[in-house]
């Protein structure tokens, strides 16, 4: 991997890590549904030049836009609002990967064999390893809203496969026209009161919403997105497994999160397991691709062995034809 990607790859872990600040700060100022919806209208300004109608697809990009979109940030929004530990909320976030793997076993008949299963379970022990410590203990809902934000991420993910093709800021601008309604209308009922406040935000708070929209949305997602053209899945994949580490380190540099032995043991399983995953499902996916693409290779030799017999027979009988010619002419 060239040095500039390498550091790209590096960047977008910071800037993934760092916004578990900005969110925390936003929904703080903003409320949680509310934040959510500035910051897709961010998103939403940013990549209007990129929207684009896509015929026959959008009934899937609708059901992406409200379970990857809406769903997604407005779970993981009111999880953070709730929470103090933000540290355990970003180890418990990991929980998509895991989630991403039993969603293509049941839905793709994905086969996976005991080391995936055995980090499946390592993930989910490290959690509840974690939502026992009766330092978190009080904060069980934002940890359990992390949960259910992390099942509609793995969903979310599995919508997207079947947006192959489409731009990513194409994708990112319909996440955010579909979602910024529906948490208008989801401010307006659950948040009396805080659409009105949006003129009396901090100016840091927009600094925040600003940083998630471009940086983790757009900087993020869309930076992955062009390097998993350029690079094997093996390569990328295992480069962001830092991103939940920082997290942890930053939430206890800036906001002072507790760390408890309880803590760490269920984060340290938690990570373990979603590196294993990570590291195997990037290298099954470019196995699958190297095979693929073998595949392809043959069909096409055999194709063109077809073609040559085809074009030999067709040489034969065009032959034939002129010599029967020139007999009946003799």
């Amino acid at each position: 991997m060239k040095p500039r990607h390498l550091a790209l790859i590096l960047l977008i872990d910071l800037v993934w890590a760092f916004n578990l600040v900005a969110v925390k700060l936003a929904v703080a100022d903003a409320q949680p549904l509310t934040a959510v919806a500035l910051r897709y209208g961010i998103v939403l300004v940013a990549c209007l030049p990129w929207l684009r109608w896509q015929p026959g697809r959008m009934r899937v990009v609708l059901v992406t836009g409200l379970v990857a979109g809406a769903l997604f940030m407005g779970l993981g929004g009111l999880s953070f609002a709730l929470a103090y530990n933000v540290s355990a909320l970003a180890i418990a976030g990991q929980l998509g990967v895991p989630f991403s793997l039993l969603l293509a076993v049941v839905f793709y008949r994905e086969q996976i064999r005991w080391p995936r299963i055995t980090a499946v379970a390592l993930c989910f022990a490290g959690v509840a390893v974690m939502g026992f410590d009766p330092a978190i203990a009080a904060e069980s809902v934002a940890l359990w809203l992390t949960v259910a934000a992390s099942l509609a991420w793995a969903a979310g993910n599995l919508l997207f496969r079947k947006l192959a093709g489409i731009s990513v800021l194409t994708i990112h601008a319909w996440l955010a026209l579909i979602s910024v309604p529906v948490l208008l209308v989801a401010s307006i009922v659950f948040e009396p009161g805080a659409l009105a406040h949006v003129a009396n935000l901090k100016p840091a708070t927009w600094g925040w919403l600003a940083y998630s929209a471009l940086g983790a949305s757009l900087l993020g997602h869309g930076g992955m997105s062009w390097l998993f053209q350029r690079y094997p899945v093996s390569t990328v994949s295992p480069l962001t497994l830092p991103t939940p580490l920082l997290s942890v380190m930053v939430g206890i540099a800036v906001f002072g999160t507790p760390i408890t032995p309880q803590m760490i043991v269920g984060g340290v399983l938690t990570i373990i397991g979603v590196g294993i995953i990570t590291l195997r499902t990037a290298q099954r996916r470019d196995d699958d691709d190297a095979q693929r693409r073998d595949d392809d290779d043959a069909q096409r030799r055999d194709d063109d062995r077809a073609q040559k017999r085809d074009d030999d027979r067709a040489q034969k009988r065009d032959d034939d034809t002129v010599q029967k010619r020139d007999m009946i002419n003799e």
